[in-house]
């Protein structure tokens, strides 16, 4: 597969993406410029509540949000609320409601713990750690960081291979919170099993879905309105990623999904 040419059709001004495997790139089309990443911030943006969850300075299962939920229902879509308000549209733990608010939210709970911005937590637990040098939050952290490709590569190759990040902190981020909830996956439609971690959506069975039907269902990632995504498929031992100056659109539902299944086709193992 000749990466460079697999994009060559895509209709946007400019895009970077890299293939990623246990030993680092395996190969690279970037166009050298630092892209929002929209909703793939979120995965940052948990990582540093679950690393925070391990100190002891928070816990999975303080209140937060509206009532009867906690931090484990806002990082897992499960809290109920809205996608950007505080109106409540179902019980805590029962409906997949999308929530850029919940996630925000329980960066606030962090925040009020800590007594620090969160950008300043999630430089100190993921960027910094990662030497995600090019990366910062200019937003929100439910859809506020602009980075490069590179350092979307490094993590997700930390995703694939915990090194530098606890393990059990990726095993929440990658792992079903409150299984077997339906709810609509942002462009994708109605989900009966609508999966997701603490940060991370899960594949499962998913479709339509964003990724290929390749990919298997232990994969998570995220994917953002900007045209980025991360995916991270722990059984073909590969991930990819990509950063785009076009906004997601029909598009992005019909090449990200090819461009999975030549990705894994060519270096899965």
């Amino acid at each position: 597969m000749d990466l460079r040419a697999e994009i060559a059709d895509w209709p946007v001004g400019s895009a970077s993406v890299a293939v990623i495997g246990p030993g680092g790139i395996l190969d690279l089309v970037d166009d050298g410029l630092a892209h929002p990443w929209a909703s793939v911030t979120k995965v940052i943006s948990a990582l540093t509540v679950l690393d925070a969850t391990f100190e002891g300075v928070i816990s999975l299962d303080d209140p937060a949000g509206p009532p009867e939920s906690t931090v484990r229902h806002l990082l897992s879509h499960a809290s109920g609320l809205s996608a950007d308000s505080d109106k409540v549209l179902g019980r805590p733990g029962t409906r997949r409601v999308y929530s850029n608010r919940g996630i925000d939210l329980a960066a606030e709970h962090l925040e009020g713990r800590t007594g620090r911005p969160f950008s300043a937590e999630l430089s100190e637990r993921v960027l910094d750690l990662l030497s995600m040098d090019g990366t910062e939050l200019v937003g929100v952290p439910a859809h506020g960081a602009r980075g490069p490709i590179t350092d979307l590569a490094a993590l997700a190759a930390e995703l694939l291979r915990p090194n530098l990040l606890l393990p059990n902190v990726v095993e929440l981020a990658s792992t079903v919170a409150f299984p077997g909830l339906s709810g609509v996956l942002p462009g994708f439609g109605r989900q009966q099993d609508n999966d997701w971690g603490l940060g991370c959506e899960i594949r499962d069975h998913k479709s339509p879905h964003w990724t290929s039907p390749d990919n298997s269902e232990r994969t998570f990632g995220h994917f953002g309105q900007s045209g980025s995504f991360l995916w991270v498929d722990p059984v073909a031992d590969l991930a990819c990623v990509s950063l785009a100056d076009t906004a997601f659109g029909p598009w992005a539902a019909d090449v990200w999904p090819r461009l999975s299944t030549a990705v894994l086709q060519q270096h899965g193992s």
